[in-house]
C-alpha cells in the first residue's frame, strides 16, 4: 500500500476503461425513464394463479394498452407483478376493460396498488431532480473548500472531490443505461434518491482520506507530497475497505433476496458504493498527486498547444 500514487495512471486507466462503455450508451441510448419521469400508470396485482410477463403483456395488448413493462414484484415464485403502462385514469372505462382483459386472459387477481402520474407532474419531477443533483454538487465543492481552507490550495480538494464524486455518478448513470439498453430498466424518482445517496457516501470516504493527508502534511513538512499522500492512504484503507464492505454484504443481500419494487433502487447503490470506495482511494488523492507535480498542468498546456494544421489557400 506504500507505492499506490506512483501507480496512479493505472488507477486512471481503469477508471476509464469503466466509465467510457457507460458513457457510450448514454450518449447513444440514454436512460429508460420511468413513469415518474414520463407520466404513466403503475399497476401492481397478485393474480390466484401461475401467469407470467409475456402472458399479462399479451392480454394488455389485445385491451389496446402497448407499451408495457411488466416485473416481479416480489420473488420470482410470487404471483406478485408490477405493470408499468401509459396513463390510464382510476375509475375509467379503459380501466375497467383492461381489468377484464387480465380477469378473461390470466384469471382472478387482486389489485395492490394503483398510481397514476400526469405528464405536467413528470415533467417538474424530471426538473427538480436535476436541480437537487446540481445543487448537491455545487454544496459538495464549496463545503471541500471552506473545511480545506487551511491547506495551501483549498479548492484543489474540492474539485478533486468533485471529480471522484463525477467518476461515481457516470458509473452508475452507464451501467443503468446499459441496463436500460439490453433489459429495458426503467429508472424513477427512488433512483435519483440513490443517486444522491451515492454523492454523500463518495464525498464522506473521500474526506477521511483527505483529512488524514492534511493532518500528515503538517507532521511531515520535508516529506514529498506524493509520499505523504501514500503514507496516508496506508493508515486509512483498511478502515475505508472495511467499512464499505459492510455496506457492500448487505446491499448484496437486498438485491439478491429483496423486493422486485426496490430492488433497482439497491443496485443503485450497491454499485455505488463499489465505485466510491475505488474513488476514495484511487481517483480522488490521486489527483492531488498529479497537480502537485505538474502532471495536469503540462497535460492541459500540450492540449491547449495543439493547433490545427492550416490549409494551404488555393492558388
Amino acid at each position: 500500500m506504500n507505492h499506490l500514487a506512483s501507480k496512479r495512471n493505472l488507477w486512471f486507466t481503469i477508471s476509464l476503461i469503466v466509465i467510457i462503455p457507460g458513457l457510450v450508451a448514454l450518449i447513444f441510448s440514454g436512460l429508460k425513464l420511468g413513469i415518474d419521469f414520463t407520466g404513466g400508470s403503475l399497476w401492481e396485482v397478485h393474480f390466484d394463479q401461475p401467469t407470467t410477463p409475456e402472458e399479462i403483456i399479451s392480454a394488455l395488448n389485445g385491451a389496446g394498452i402497448e407499451q408495457t413493462i411488466v416485473q416481479h414484484s416480489g420473488p420470482a415464485t410470487d404471483e406478485t407483478y408490477l405493470i408499468r403502462m401509459p396513463e390510464v385514469r382510476e375509475g375509467s372505462e379503459q380501466k375497467t376493460g383492461l381489468e377484464q382483459a387480465l380477469t378473461t386472459g390470466i384469471g382472478p387477481f387482486t389489485e395492490l396498488e394503483y398510481s397514476t402520474v400526469g405528464g405536467a407532474l413528470s415533467s417538474e419531477i424530471r426538473n427538480r431532480a436535476i436541480l437537487a443533483v446540481a445543487i448537491a454538487s455545487i454544496g459538495i465543492l464549496l463545503y471541500m473548500a471552506y473545511a480545506f481552507r487551511n491547506t495551501q490550495n483549498p479548492m484543489l480538494y474540492g474539485m478533486s472531490a468533485l471529480v471522484a464524486m463525477l467518476h461515481d455518478v457516470l458509473i452508475v448513470l452507464g451501467v443503468f443505461s446499459i441496463l436500460g439498453l439490453l433489459f429495458n430498466v426503467q429508472i424513477d424518482a427512488l433512483f435519483i434518491t440513490a443517486l444522491l445517496t451515492v454523492i454523500g457516501f463518495s464525498v464522506h470516504d473521500t474526506i477521511v482520506v483527505f483529512d488524514r493527508i492534511r493532518e500528515n502534511l503538517a507532521k511531515n513538512k520535508d516529506e514529498s507530497f506524493e509520499h505523504v499522500v501514500d503514507y496516508s492512504l496506508a493508515q486509512t484503507v483498511v478502515r475505508s475497505l472495511n467499512t464499505s464492505m459492510t455496506v457492500i454484504f448487505t446491499l448484496l443481500a437486498l438485491v439478491l433476496f429483496g423486493g422486485g419494487s426496490t430492488r433497482m433502487f439497491v443496485l443503485a447503490l450497491l454499485i455505488g458504493t463499489i465505485s466510491g470506495t475505488y474513488s476514495s482511494i484511487f481517483n480522488a488523492s490521486q489527483l492531488l498527486v498529479a497537480w502537485e507535480n505538474g502532471e495536469i498542468q503540462s497535460l492541459f498546456r500540450r492540449i491547449t498547444r495543439r493547433q490545427p494544421s492550416s490549409i494551404a489557400p488555393a492558388s
